[in-house]
């Protein structure tokens, strides 16, 4: 369950969430709201690869 969960929400993030890597983001510039969604992404990726 916690596993479909996860690749559901990932499939979110690629649709609604912006590719910081394509816009080339340096993350020492980046805004509170950037750094917030590249974390976000980054917590869900993980659970998915921990799994």
């Amino acid at each position: 369950m916690k596993v479909i969960l996860f690749k559901i929400l990932a499939l979110l993030n690629r649709i609604f969430l912006p590719n910081f890597t394509k816009k080339r983001l340096d993350l020492s510039k980046a805004s509170k709201i950037q750094m917030i969604m590249f974390g976000w992404k980054l917590y869900v990726t993980k659970q998915i690869i921990n799994q």
